[in-house]
């Protein structure tokens, strides 16, 4: 490189001393193709500016005057113009393509930070239409949960008002055959004792006397079996005297009917619970037992009642055989009617019915019914 810029500099020299010469007709053209040449050397102005001084010290300075002097360097700056001209068009160029570069940088910026702004706005909205799916499939399987309850409760109730409809009409058949039976005999027995009595009443008195005490024996069984209808329909002492004395009162007829034993825990404050609320205790406790006697086969029976977290609680255990729960309250069995009641019963006052049971291992009812007052209408 150093040889190459020599030789410019002699050639550049050469050139000027032709252009100065006075007389010659001034051409730049050479000027301008040592810049090119500069250039293509990838030599700046300065060089060109060096080569320039050391030609004026040599060309000009000696043996002219100042006049000649001054015209030849004005001369010679036109020469220099000419020959850095190709340097200045590149730098110009190069500033340009700078400028340019700089340009496309800043779109390029701006474009990328554009392009960063709109990924994170999709990445937001993506993450949103997610979560809304997420919320629509949820949405879509809960309102599935909810239609499919509300076709199994409405099965279960048709299932149950079948099975309340049989239930009651048993019940009036019993009733029926219960009246036909033995009180519409016993009435029967009556008058035909009072026929007797009429026809005895010429002869002897001990005579009438056995008459008349076996039809007070007649008219006494009537009377005990309609108390004992009365109370198997609602007793009189749950209203009188309050839920203890009631449930007692059942758990003496129960042991002397079925033979179970049955042991009762249960705090005075119970008997001060409302009519609707009483009502549904004693209406699982008594439905309750009756399900021991009917299907646990067991031998013994405990009722625990407590006032627990401002609700009354009642706990029935025996040690019967016990069932699996996952279907007790389907209502697809006849016998599970009880069940169902005392469920829908403890419902009516806002409370909680469960059931706990395993083969073999006997079974728990737990009703918790809320003590505050949230009365609903028609519980009986």
């Amino acid at each position: 490189m150093g040889r190459k810029s020599n030789g410019l500099s002699r050639r550049y020299q050469a050139a000027l001393r032709k252009y100065l010469k006075p007389g010659l007709r001034s051409n730049l053209r050479p000027a301008h193709a040592l810049g090119r040449q500069a250039v293509a050397l990838c030599l700046e102005t300065l060089d060109l500016a060096r080569f320039h001084e050391r030609a004026l010290l040599t060309l000009v300075l000696p043996g002219y005057s100042p006049a000649t002097r001054g015209r030849m360097i004005r001369r010679a700056g036109a020469f220099f113009a000419e020959a850095i001209a190709p340097i200045e068009n590149t730098h110009r160029a190069a500033r340009q393509a700078n400028d340019q570069l700089v340009q496309l940088n800043q779109a390029l910026h701006q474009r990328s930070a554009a392009l960063a702004a709109s990924n994170r706005k999709l990445k937001r909205e993506i993450a949103q239409r997610k979560l809304a799916e997420e919320s629509l499939r949820k949405s879509e399987q809960h309102y599935a949960q909810l239609l499919e309850q509300s076709r199994q409760m409405q099965e279960q109730l048709r299932l149950l008002s079948r099975q309340l409809l049989s239930a009651q009409e048993e019940e009036r058949k019993k009733i029926s055959r219960e009246l036909h039976d033995v009180i519409a005999q016993t009435l029967s027995s009556i008058n035909v004792r009072l026929a007797d009595l009429k026809r005895e009443a010429a002869l002897k008195s001990k005579d009438l006397e056995r008459s008349i005490a076996r039809t007070q024996e007649l008219v006494q069984q009537s009377v005990n079996t309609v108390h004992r209808f009365a109370r198997e329909l609602r007793p009189t002492v749950l209203d009188d005297l309050g839920l203890l004395p009631a449930v007692h009162t059942f758990m003496k007829t129960f042991r002397e009917q079925t033979g179970i034993l049955v042991s009762l825990s249960a705090p005075a404050a119970v008997n001060n619970v409302d009519s609707d609320k009483r009502t549904v205790l004693f209406r699982v406790a008594q439905e309750a037992l009756t399900n021991v006697a009917r299907h646990a086969q067991a031998s013994q029976a405990e009722m625990r009642i407590q006032e627990m977290n401002g609700a009354i609680c009642m706990k029935i255990r025996d040690n019967g055989k016990g069932f699996q729960t996952e279907h007790v309250l389907d209502g697809k069995k006849k016998n599970r009617l009880g069940l169902l009641g005392m469920r829908e019963r403890v419902e009516m006052v806002r409370g909680k019915f469960t059931i706990e049971s395993l083969p073999g291992k006997g079974t728990t009812i737990l009703a918790q019914i809320p003590l505050a007052d949230r009365r609903p209408v028609g519980v009986s």
